[in-house]
């Protein structure tokens, strides 16, 4: 997929490669961005990459295609939709507490 920036670029990930999370939580100001709309989040940013591991990059859009909430009051509120939909979606390899936390640990 030709991306609108290098994911591990300035833009995607400031000079050093970050992952996952950590990319998208750099998209939102948490004092001012908040509450936060899904909807038009992705509209902003659903094209751009997000690095998922050494090797694997998925646009934003893929992931929060997975998220059901559909405003974030708090930048946590926003960690805890996406996270549980980058678990459910797959998106992640390694799950410290197992894939399903609430039925199955590590």
């Amino acid at each position: 997929m030709d991306w609108p920036h290098d994911p591990d670029g300035e833009e995607g990930s400031e000079g050093m490669r970050k992952y996952g999370m950590a990319v998208i939580a750099k998209k939102v100001d948490e004092d001012g961005d908040f509450p936060l709309s899904r909807e038009e989040f992705v509209a902003e940013y659903g094209d751009d990459p997000i690095r998922l591991n050494y090797d694997k990059v998925v646009s934003l859009r893929e992931i929060f295609e997975g998220v059901d909430a559909e405003e974030f009051e708090t930048i946590v509120d926003m960690h805890k939709e996406v996270g549980k939909a980058m678990r459910a979606g797959g998106f992640w390899d390694y799950h410290p507490v197992g894939a399903d936390p609430e039925k199955k640990s590590a």
